[in-house]
């Protein structure tokens, strides 16, 4: 059931309901600042943002890096200096960096400089700890290595870059407890360099990101069948870590988790936040790693150990993407600023404002999860405490639920036991709780769950 939060003076009062009693576990509660934020994007900025991006005729990655009004580095250019503004206007507390590496491949003939233009907003207490959202300033056309003819791109992937610089600006003069990073990422229908290369980054600055949010095509509500919904978003998710080892992998398809990858947990994070906070919007859990067939930014992120997702629009039109502008047969082909429904990516920039700010004020996912109860009417689940958090929650599912059905508050402990729960029938895993109610992610047991980049050696099947 979907439940309605009605006025911030409702939350308040719901809010004081958890946090009064000494002794009783601490537990998450509704949260009047992200209830704000769900109708914070602004329709004018996002639109603002796509038409300068458009405006630049194409942004292949191939394309001309000198000029300032056509091209990517013009469209590079004009994200930084954006980023510098709002960084102005919260007095400095965006760190704005430009990552680049020359790459040379089957789409790229000559080497070419791909770079990354990035927004970092350090974390009040958790610096290291890195929430991000990325989305793709390269364009396109029908032949992929055409970089001359205009390819407006308004909504692959402008959309997905207009709302994460309107995430940023709203985030900006905001808490965040963990690191906010806003990456508009260089070189994705080339070959996804440009995730490959924050990827990067990210491994050479020892940031331990527990999300990417990969936004790429999320600004058009009408799909190619004429269907057209505008409050459905799709999040695509992997179902097992794509950095699994052949020992892990053994264990896993023993024990389960082939459901229950740390993206997956996120993913969930994602719809339970649209349902509590975007009454009139929802998440679409989708169990692949993308779209059949193709890929985005979030792959090399998931290949280097992250959690990473895709945030997609619900129906596609396939006349809008990878095409020369043109009329054929009655059919308007191209990706034009006309195809953007703002109200509806304004939707999917709250919900990636929400999350980010959700993540970024909860404490890191508890690490070492473990679990006993084998020959056992009870479950033991075990895991290492993590800074920031004031108590943690036991959840367990049906294992053909989609979502997870129980929690039980646990109190400020590293052990606890679930009377008369059979651990053969059920699915669970651990979330951490700060003092004030921000809850991060479930963590499944054992590697296949763990939001450890690298998680210790999986154990022997018995």
């Amino acid at each position: 059931m979907r439940r309605i939060l009605s006025s911030c003076c409702g939350l308040a009062l719901s809010a004081s309901l958890y946090a009064g009693t000494a002794g009783v576990p601490v537990a998450p509660h509704p949260q009047p600042a992200l209830l704000a934020l769900g109708t914070a994007p602004s329709e004018t900025e996002l639109r603002a943002s796509i038409a300068a991006l458009v405006g630049f005729g194409t942004r292949h990655t191939l394309s001309d890096t000198r000029s300032d009004t056509r091209g990517i580095g013009a469209a590079r250019r004009w994200v930084q200096a954006r980023f510098e503004a709002i960084s102005r206007d919260c007095g400095g507390c965006l760190e704005v960096v430009t990552p680049s590496q020359t790459v040379a491949g089957q789409r790229v003939p000559q080497p070419t400089e791909v770079m990354d233009v990035v927004a970092i907003k350090r974390g009040s207490t958790d610096p290291q700890r890195v929430i991000a959202i990325t989305g793709h300033l390269d364009s396109r056309v029908t032949d992929v290595m055409n970089a001359s003819s205009d390819a407006p791109g308004a909504n692959d992937d402008a959309s997905g870059v207009a709302a994460l610089i309107e995430a940023a600006r709203l985030l900006s003069k905001q808490d965040n407890r963990a690191t906010l990073v806003f990456a508009a990422l260089s070189g994705e229908e080339q070959g996804l360099y440009g995730g490959k290369l924050l990827a990067d980054y990210a491994v050479a600055h020892g940031w331990q990101v527990e999300a990417d949010l990969n936004n790429d095509i999320v600004g058009n509500s009408r799909g190619q069948n004429g269907v057209r919904d505008n409050t459905v978003v799709r999040v695509f998710s992997e179902g097992t870590r794509s950095n699994e080892t052949p020992a892990q992998a053994n264990y896993r398809r023993y024990h389960g988790g082939e459901v229950d990858s740390p993206s997956r947990n996120l993913a969930r994070t994602m719809a339970q936040l649209a349902d509590q906070y975007l009454p009139d919007f929802r998440v679409r859990m989708v169990y692949r790693t993308d779209r059949y067939g193709r890929g985005g930014d979030q792959v090399p992120f998931l290949e280097a150990g992250y959690p990473a997702v895709r945030v997609t629009e619900a129906h596609e039109d396939y006349t809008r993407q990878h095409q020369d502008l043109r009329t054929q047969d009655g059919v308007r082909y191209g990706d034009t600023l006309d195809g953007i429904d703002f109200r509806y990516l304004a939707r999917v920039t709250a919900l990636n404002a929400i999350t980010m700010a959700a993540l970024s004020r909860a404490p890191a996912p508890p690490a070492g999860v473990d679990i006993h109860g084998a020959l056992a009417t009870d479950t033991t689940l075990a895991w290492r405490k993590v800074p920031g958090a004031a108590g943690y929650r036991v959840h367990w599912r049906d294992t053909t639920a989609p979502q997870w059905q129980q929690a039980r508050a646990v109190g400020d402990v590293d052990r606890y036991v679930l009377k008369d729960v059979v651990i053969d029938d059920w699915f669970f895993g651990v979330s951490s709780v700060s003092a004030d109610g921000y809850e991060s992610p479930v963590v499944f047991p054992g590697d296949a769950g763990s939001f450890e980049r690298s998680p210790p050696a999986a154990k022997s099947n018995p």
